[in-house]
């Protein structure tokens, strides 16, 4: 038997530490000077990030367009045909979980967030020559909060998975990393080489930033209305039980596994999430919800495009809320999109580049619409009948003090709370299962292309993350890192691109559209 000391080298040496220590201690270092100096911080942050949007506003809005352009186009062609490993082998999930995992990872509980207030944030702010506060207002803010999950955002996330999961399903690279597929741009003397190193750790430093960040400001969700429930303050101490209680549900995840972890509490969520919304329908303002939902739906076709394109060059006065969340929506998360796009990429073995991409698409953007329907439409009820002063409350800083305010109009308002946290609860395992899922396959020195990331470094990961969100939130330095998250996304855009035209160069020196598809 191999002695104990041993299977600890053994699991310690599945770490390439040459890209994880780098990235550990920028991250250790920029938090700790955060925390120690948040408000100079976020004056040097703040004017540098408000410089980049109105200089840039019009770029990143095409940015996203451009990348919607380019999924359909990979989606529609040649290239949407090749299959993602063995053309004679089954995907690993069936199309019902494989989108389950897809929109657990790619909208959580920040859907929860932005479907019950986001609406109220663009009717307290809305577009030039729209009265705040008002009928058209409102209209405004439901249809802006679909927006925000709708196609533009998805094509963020997905348009580096094609390149990635070619890498690893079809050319059987061992290393799930970006500086692999640049391989096929730059060659080997650039992802061997110190240039190589250097973009991995940008990747994990913006994952690491943005798992922190995206931590820190889902516990409020869950303590909010855990404190609304049980008439507590919120404090951190709460935030901390509630944090112990969350890595605790995501080792246990974590060690039975993809197959029974993610894949289960994803798709349990699903069905979770969808008889929580009826039970809103039934027991709420069903008919007023339904009639708004279609009033919003069509508002959104009507001025998509608008939306799209905002820039609000001709306003009065400063930008509306939607122009400047939709640039630093999209800034954000393009920070996010290496780490969407490679868990993506390792779990579509088996899916075609269409299947891939459009799942990606069009799943959680409808599920997103519904959810937004359905949640914003009882929170706008609740504040036109005088129920629930959302505008205010969200006006006066406290958002997330407005979705237990709103839960609790409710009949059984302590089932609805209970509910709501739950929903938010396992969206926020599955968002850290997927995220250390991710950093793991990507720092391991295992071959990515036969085996799955080590339990033991997903864990050490998840202790890392949870312990820099927890700081960040008790000594403060989260609203500065959350500026820094968001301005990584700029060099991030740069190898988006560069990655659509790798998977692009792959496939045609393979002719993978003749030899890796599907036999007819």
């Amino acid at each position: 038997m191999e002695p104990k000391v041993d299977q600890k080298k053994s699991k310690l040496a599945l770490i390439d530490y040459k890209i994880f220590l780098p990235a550990l201690l920028v991250i250790v270092a920029i938090s700790v000077l955060f925390a120690a100096n948040e408000g100079a911080a976020l004056e040097v942050l703040d004017p540098v990030f408000d410089s980049i949007v109105a200089i840039f506003s019009w770029g990143y809005l095409w940015y996203a367009v451009i990348l919607v352009a380019a999924g359909l186009y990979l989606s529609f062609s040649k290239y949407g045909q090749v299959v993602l490993g063995d053309p004679a082998e089954k995907p690993q999930f069936s199309l019902f979980e494989y989108a389950s995992i897809l929109i657990a990872m790619g909208v959580g509980s920040t859907l929860m967030r932005t479907g019950m207030v986001e609406w109220s944030s663009v009717a307290n702010d809305p577009p030039s020559g729209v009265e705040a506060g008002s009928a058209e207002a409102l209209l405004w803010g439901n249809s802006y909060g679909m927006f925000m999950w709708s196609f533009q955002v998805f094509a963020i996330f997905v348009m580096i998975a094609p390149a990635m999961a070619y890498l690893l399903h079809v050319r059987k690279r061992p290393l799930m990393r970006i500086s692999e597929a640049f391989r096929s741009i730059f060659g080997d003397a650039f992802t061997d080489g110190i240039r190589g190193k250097l973009l991995d750790i940008i990747f994990l430093i913006s994952i690491l930033a943005g798992a922190a960040v995206t931590l820190g400001l889902g516990a409020p969700i869950i303590t909010y209305n855990f404190a609304e429930l049980f008439n507590m303050e919120v404090t951190f101490g709460l935030t901390l039980a509630v944090t112990i209680i969350w890595v605790l549900m995501f080792s246990i995840s974590a060690y039975v596994g993809i197959e029974k972890g993610i894949k289960r509490l994803s798709t349990f969520n699903m069905y979770l999430a969808g008889a929580f919304g009826i039970f809103i329908l039934i027991a709420g303002p069903g008919v007023f919800i339904l009639n708004f939902f279609t009033e919003t739906f069509g508002f959104l076709i009507n001025n998509y495009i608008g939306m799209s394109f905002m820039t609000e060059s001709l306003a009065d006065g400063g930008a509306s809320h939607i122009q400047t969340n939709t640039v630093f929506w999209f800034a954000y998360s393009a920070t996010w999109a290496m780490l969407h796009s490679v868990f993506a990429a390792k779990i579509s073995k088996g899916r075609t580049i269409k299947e891939m991409i459009l799942t990606y698409l069009l799943a959680p953007t409808l599920l997103s619409w519904i959810a937004t329907g359905i949640l914003g439409g009882l929170g706008v009820h609740r504040y036109i009948n005088g129920d629930v002063n959302v505008l205010d409350i969200v006006q006066n800083g406290d958002e997330m003090a407005a979705i237990p305010a709103i839960l609790s109009s409710l009949p059984l308002p302590a089932l609805s709370l209970t509910v709501f946290m739950i929903v938010a609860m396992i969206f926020l395992t599955t968002t850290l299962d997927s995220t250390t899922y991710t950093i793991a396959a990507y720092t391991s020195t295992e071959d990515m292309s036969k085996n799955e990331p080590s339990k033991f470094l997903r864990i050490v990961v998840a202790v890392i993350i949870t312990a820099l969100a927890l700081v960040l939130m008790r000594a403060g330095g989260l609203a500065p890192l959350e500026i820094v998250s968001g301005l990584m996304g700029l060099p991030i855009i740069i190898i988006q691109f560069m990655l659509i035209y790798a998977a692009i160069k792959m496939m045609n020196q393979d002719e993978a559209w003749i030899n890796n598809v599907r036999k007819k």
